[in-house]
């Protein structure tokens, strides 16, 4: 393993961890200057100071040692799609990514950016259709009062608003993932968009 991959997964650890390098040089007891060596990939920890540096990390030894940066374009398109799930249910769009994204997190190079925008985009989207089911069965609900009317008239022009909005939305949310596809395959930045950013980068 090359001593630069090392010392930035101990550096990712540590900014994880919400460690400087003199608290993590307190907590396992290495010197400061070791702990700069490490980092800087002049050296890399074996035996006590990799179990010392595993026990401050509350993570295996082998977890430290064996990780790599990878590039794995493939399985960053597999993220990207996976988030067509929301056609299913809406929320799965969210919750399908988020747990692939997981089970390779600080493993593939970009991943955790990519990762991040897909995410933030569907939460936001998830929010805007919540909100404008909301918003339309209100509207019906103010008719009903205004007109003291509770007819099949009202259900079904809610039941189209409903449809009409859904389609839009199912539309919006399918053009982004195919596009970002796209632009994952030709090496290009991500754009989705409205997004907010519940998961800061």
């Amino acid at each position: 393993m090359k001593n630069k991959e090392l010392a930035q997964k101990i550096k990712s650890l540590r900014s994880r961890k919400g460690y400087s390098q003199e608290e993590l040089s307190e907590k396992t007891g290495l010197s400061l200057r070791t702990i700069q060596r490490i980092e800087n990939g002049e050296t890399e920890p074996r035996g006590d100071s990799l179990k010392r540096l595993a026990v401050a990390f509350d993570v295996l030894p082998d977890e430290i040692v064996d990780w790599t940066v990878q590039e794995n374009k493939g399985f960053i398109i597999s993220l990207n799609l996976s988030a067509l799930s929301f056609v299913i249910f809406p929320l799965l769009g969210v919750l399908v990514p988020l747990i692939i994204w997981i089970s390779k997190k600080d493993k593939i190079r970009n991943l955790n950016e990519i990762a991040k925008d897909l995410l933030n985009f569907q939460i936001t989207w998830f929010i805007i259709l919540i909100v404008g089911y909301i918003i339309i069965a209100a509207n019906t609900a103010s008719k009903i009062e205004i007109s003291g009317f509770f007819g099949a008239n009202l259900i079904t022009s809610m039941l189209v608003s409903c449809m009409i909005f859904t389609g839009i939305m199912y539309f919006f949310n399918l053009i982004f993932i195919i596009m970002n596809t796209i632009r994952i395959k030709n090496e290009k930045r991500l754009i989705y968009y409205p997004k907010i950013r519940f998961l800061k980068k």
